[in-house]
């Protein structure tokens, strides 16, 4: 882990924000994609690492990559002060991705500091919450969408096997090759740069990846994710499209679901992005919001 800010001993001011908000993952963000000036603030028990460009002020992490952004530790109310003295008069603040429980300290903090900001909604992550075993939670599904699933799980594993999945923290080239023969824009995300982000991850930011093999214990899906004490959160997933008659997606992201229960977490945060089947797997929207202002 890069040891460019200290955030030791700190915990998110947010709940359930996985590794976004820490020094792992951030550092292995700012090494790969940073721009501007970095400009961590520590403040007794709170922090805040931003990223300043211009007359511009971000929170560190683009919104594309990183799923949640928040303040950490309990004295944000000094953290704000000092952001605001170390800023040009006439500088713009823009903080996305912060859950309600960030956005509503940060709006009074940084009031209190003396600089307004406004609170609008602009994404959400979309979060399961799960019961004791696979079979509870299939029942929690809508009649039809349950019966698509345990169709699509019987056919996979009566053409291609039981689906297993292989935790392979080395795997990493496994899943870039699979990711990049998507069509369209999911396979040109693939760039060398995110992949050398990606394997900065698995050492940084604990980032694990799960691969989903057929009975020949041949690769057909891979996710790339993160877990907690009681959540898995999951980051990017690819498939191999030669398969995709034994609907590899829908059996990965169940088998996943499976094996965060039998692990005792009960959170399965599909993070941000609006595609439809997290919906139909029953996760709900957490809004994140986004803060605007100038110093």
């Amino acid at each position: 882990m890069t040891d460019w800010v200290d955030l030791a001993g700190l915990e998110a001011l947010a709940p359930h924000t996985g590794p976004f908000p820490h020094a792992g993952f951030l550092g292995a963000w700012w090494h790969h994609r940073g721009r501007g000036v970095l400009t961590p603030v520590r403040a007794g028990e709170g922090a805040l690492v931003l990223v300043v460009d211009g007359r511009l002020a971000t929170l560190a992490g683009e919104a594309e990559l990183t799923d949640y952004h928040s303040p950490l530790g309990t004295d944000l109310g000094t953290v704000a002060g000092e952001v605001v003295d170390s800023l040009r008069p006439g500088c713009r603040l823009a903080f996305d991705s912060l859950p309600i429980e960030a956005a509503e300290e940060m709006v009074k903090q940084f009031g209190v500091a003396g600089v307004s900001l406004t609170m609008t909604e602009h994404d959400a992550a979309m979060v399961l919450e799960l019961p004791g075993d696979l079979e509870a939670y299939l029942e929690t599904l809508e009649g039809k969408q349950r019966h698509e699933v345990r169709r699509k799980r019987r056919r996979f594993a009566a053409q291609a096997g039981p689906p297993v999945l292989r935790r392979d923290p080395q795997a990493v080239g496994e899943f870039v090759a699979m990711h990049r023969t998507a069509p369209g824009v999911k396979g040109e995300f693939m760039t060398s740069g995110i992949e050398g982000f990606f394997g900065s991850l698995i050492d940084d930011a604990g980032a694990v990846i799960d691969v989903l093999v057929d009975g020949d214990g041949r690769p057909v899906g891979a996710a790339f994710g993160f877990e907690d004490e009681d959540t898995y959160y999951l980051y990017n997933s690819a498939f191999d499209p030669g398969r995709a008659a034994l609907s590899p997606g829908i059996v990965l992201v169940t088998s996943l679901i499976e094996a965060v229960i039998a692990s005792g977490r009960r959170r399965f945060d599909f993070l941000k992005g609006g595609e439809e089947y997290k919906a139909r797997l029953g996760a709900d929207p957490r809004p994140l919001y986004l803060l605007e202002g100038v110093v």
